[in-house]
């Protein structure tokens, strides 16, 4: 009985764990060595019955609006790209799209998965208000980042590609925790 009631606690308290998960997130820089800065904070995401909870504790980003998705691979790393130039972040890939949409339609529609409510960021750099992505739960994001681009984001591919949300600015690498 004492085993069985103890299974059944670590399985409790691995499920409770499971739906939810705190990642530490940097400033990014496009450069080729030390291109992952200092953490700026973390972001918890959390299952909830509307969708994933995402809220930030965040400082130290430039004000306003920030484009804000979940991208294809679970790395922060600067890439060299066809133009020879340094991407922050370009080893995160694009933006998550398992279904292949090539589509960027915001949280709510049925392009990008990856596409999140956009962050907001105070005048003093802190950013904690959580959003809501109604599409994703938490086992959709594991193995993949999370990144904050430079400006805000329109959800469209017009007039600029992936909403204009421009270079990244900070990445976390989504990791399943470890018990």
């Amino acid at each position: 009985m004492f085993v069985r009631l103890s299974l059944l606690v670590l399985l409790g308290s691995y499920c409770a764990v499971s739906s939810a998960l705190t990642v530490a997130v940097h400033k990014v820089l496009a450069q080729e060595k030390n291109s992952i800065g200092e953490q700026i904070g973390t972001i918890d995401f959390e299952d909830t019955a509307k969708g994933l909870k995402i809220t930030p504790n965040l400082k130290g980003l430039p004000s306003g609006a920030k484009g804000f998705h979940i991208h294809e691979h679970a790395a922060c790393e600067s890439t060299l790209g066809e133009d020879k130039k340094w991407m922050a972040a370009g080893a995160a890939g694009g933006h998550l799209d398992p279904k292949k949409s090539g589509k960027h339609l915001g949280p709510e529609h049925e392009g990008h998965l990856g596409d999140l409510p956009a962050l907001e960021v105070n005048a003093s750099g802190f950013s904690d208000l959580p959003v809501i992505a109604p599409r994703l739960q938490l086992a959709d994001v594991i193995g993949h980042s999370v990144i904050v681009h430079e400006k805000g984001d329109n959800y469209a591919d017009e007039p600029e590609k992936l909403g204009g949300g421009g270079p990244r600015i900070a990445c976390g690498v989504i990791k399943e925790p470890v018990l």
